[in-house]
């Protein structure tokens, strides 16, 4: 694995999100997360944005988290990591579809949590798109009003504070690393931008739409997720030296252009059912499965082939609960019985 190729600039990133990973206190100020030296100017030069930044990485893990819970590698760090080490900075500068993913959606966090901070106000260099007010079209009833998401700010922070600049690297190996790196971060956010969707509101007589206000907003970051997961699901592998331009690893497929959403990767991914602490891979042991599913979550994909241990779990509750006028409500207690699987 390139670790060695990826720069300062993005292990420092990579710190940065295994704080927001292990949910460590948020301690004000710029030099609490362990940020480059870029990085803490942007953050002395905009304080503001401290509690934006650090919900971006929140959002961005989350998410990655949520769409990859059923996988293999379910985009958790192993417990050394969430200790300060470096492993999750192994795990994720490996140059992988998974490091592809990470990139992406954490800065596409970033753009939706500095956007939304603009919308509410919390900043004032940035508020609501103005340029669409007093547009529309009178003809079929509707104008642009209410506040519009203006993600041109959101998306231009996130380049400044995410993007080690790329000098200097054309042709040495590894520059396909940080080509790929930079590549993914953009198309994180042209996945916010394409996602963009329109709100109207309703005006008129007795409830009626003779007229609607209409407003641009960011859809659902888990709408976003989806989207960047499928981008995973069709990542392309690029070659490791970089010439003019990213080419495709496989030569009979390099007159077919890459597009700025798709998602790049320059090594295949390492074996994540066994665990690898060098690595960073805490591997599928003891990670619960479903015996019934053909899915990923499956307990013979999940588990490697190796099987899986069954257990049954005592669940109490309080059930069949009733109003007694007056004045209390009374419950039967409940018992269930479930299989629980975990993987060899």
């Amino acid at each position: 694995y390139p670790h060695r190729f990826c720069t300062r600039e993005y292990f420092f990133t990579y710190q940065w999100l295994g704080i927001a990973a292990a949910g460590g206190p948020e301690k004000p100020g710029c030099a609490s997360p362990p940020l480059s030296r870029r990085q803490q100017d942007l953050c002395e030069q905009k304080p503001e944005l401290m509690p934006a930044i650090r919900e971006g990485a929140r959002l961005g893990l989350q998410e990655c988290r949520s769409q990859f819970r059923h996988e293999r590698w379910d985009c958790r760090s192993p417990p050394a990591a969430r200790r300060g080490t470096a492993a999750l900075g192994q795990q994720l500068s490996s140059g992988t579809k998974e490091t592809a993913f990470v990139s992406a959606v954490t800065a596409a966090g970033l753009v939706h949590s500095v956007t939304r901070s603009c919308s509410a106000g919390n900043m004032t260099e940035c508020s609501c798109d103005v340029t669409l007010r007093h547009g529309g079209s009178a003809s079929e009833g509707w104008h642009w009003g209410g506040c519009s998401d203006d993600i041109h700010y959101g998306m231009s922070f996130s380049r400044k504070f995410l993007d080690a600049p790329l000098k200097n690297v054309t042709g040495r190996s590894g520059s396909g690393l940080v080509a790929m790196n930079l590549h993914n971060n953009e198309a994180g956010r042209q996945a916010v931008a394409k996602l963009m969707s329109v709100d109207c509101r309703c005006h008129g007589v007795s409830g009626s739409c003779a007229v609607k206000t209409c407003w641009k907003t960011m859809s659902s970051f888990e709408k976003i997720g989806r989207f960047l997961k499928e981008k995973y699901e069709n990542s392309i592998q690029i070659s490791d030296r970089l010439k003019k331009k990213l080419r495709r690893k496989e030569k009979s497929q390099r007159k077919i252009p890459i597009g700025k959403e798709d998602l790049l990767y320059v090594n295949k991914s390492p074996n994540y059912c066994v665990e690898d602490q060098k690595l960073g891979i805490p591997g599928t042991q003891g990670r619960e499965c479903n015996r019934t599913s053909q899915g990923p979550e499956g307990c013979n994909l999940l588990c490697c082939g190796r099987g899986y241990n069954t257990h049954v779990v005592r669940h109490v509750e309080r059930c069949e609960c009733k109003f007694v006028w007056c004045c209390y409500v009374r419950c039967r207690r409940c018992e269930t019985m479930t299989d629980v699987h975990t993987c060899k």
